[in-house]
């Protein structure tokens, strides 16, 4: 009870919360639902990013992971799913133990940087915490994916490789209701280049999807374009499932009144994107003795 009290304390007064977990062990796994349950309870976006064991790690391992997953799911607005099994497809056998963990941290943080950049960072298309929130507020399990480009038919590419992220659990948004679209790119990307790439994402989705998009203009971003796609909302789930818990806090500034639960794109004069600040989240450890049944992301960072 004490610890729950701690947990409340550390995490009121956000409007969106990350949980981050590796299943399958005793930590994350029963630790994970009670951070949700708890940020739900304070009326916050809860958002599960669990992983799942490798298939090596045995059968007992992962039940207990797909066990996990399950009571989590019942929890929060939206869980993502990452297969560490998936992370042998990643560079093949040559690649070394560290670049290949460090690939899946460089996904899963431009996956999660997207969503904060949709909110914090100023662009063409505006987008706040109410888009989010339409898109994942009790949308079950989601397809978080990012993926970069040059070139000819950059934006294309970018939106393919976005939506089909190898280290994603059942990597197709095929079915989605709900997709949070974050387009970056240099001054020279044109609208006939964001067409193209949402209209791939919309095909892709499901005929009735609420697609919600933003643009931010990056001048470091040169000749690149990136893509983050958020789909939630699928009808038939076939998996769910993982432990070692982190937590990642949004906290909204709440000095001024706000009306959150309509869309930026619904209100007129107000584009909602600076009243977002990132209090604290554990993202890329480069520590030389990595854990291995938990990617570098879902570690807390040392001080």
């Amino acid at each position: 009870m004490e610890t729950r009290d701690v947990i409340r304390q550390h995490i009121e007064g956000s409007d969106m919360i990350f949980v981050t977990a590796g299943q399958g062990g005793g930590t994350g796994t029963g630790g994970a639902p009670v951070v949700a349950e708890i940020a739900k309870e304070l009326g916050a976006l809860t958002v599960a990013v669990v992983t799942k064991p490798f298939q090596f790690e045995g059968k007992k391992r992962n039940s207990q992971a797909d066990e996990g997953i399950d009571e989590l799911r019942r929890i929060v607005d939206t869980l993502i799913v990452v297969p560490n099994q998936r992370l042998l497809s990643l560079g093949g056998r040559n690649l070394s133990l560290l670049e290949t963990f460090k690939k899946a941290d460089d996904i899963l943080f431009q996956a999660v940087k997207g969503i904060s950049d949709l909110i914090t960072i100023p662009g063409l298309i505006n987008l706040d915490f109410a888009d989010v929130k339409s898109v994942m507020s009790e949308m079950g399990l989601a397809l978080m994916g990012t993926g970069s480009a040059s070139g000819e038919n950059r934006a294309v590419e970018a939106a393919q490789r976005a939506i089909s992220s190898p280290l994603l659990e059942d990597n197709t948004i095929q079915g989605a209701r709900g997709v949070l679209l974050n387009i970056t790119g240099g001054p020279d990307m044109t609208l006939f280049e964001i067409n193209e790439a949402s209209s791939l994402i919309q095909t892709e989705a499901h005929e009735e999807a609420n697609i919600i998009f933003g643009t931010v203009v990056d001048e470091t971003m040169g000749d690149e374009i990136r893509i983050t796609v958020i789909a939630t909302g699928f009808e038939d789930v076939g998996k769910k499932r993982q432990g070692l818990s982190n937590l990642a806090s949004f906290s909204a500034n709440r000095n001024r009144e706000r009306d959150i639960a309509v869309p930026a794109f619904m209100r007129k004069g107000t584009s909602g994107t600076g009243d977002m600040n990132i209090i604290r989240m554990g993202l890329i450890d480069d520590t030389e003795d990595p854990d291995l049944e938990i990617p570098t992301f879902l570690r807390r960072q040392a001080d």
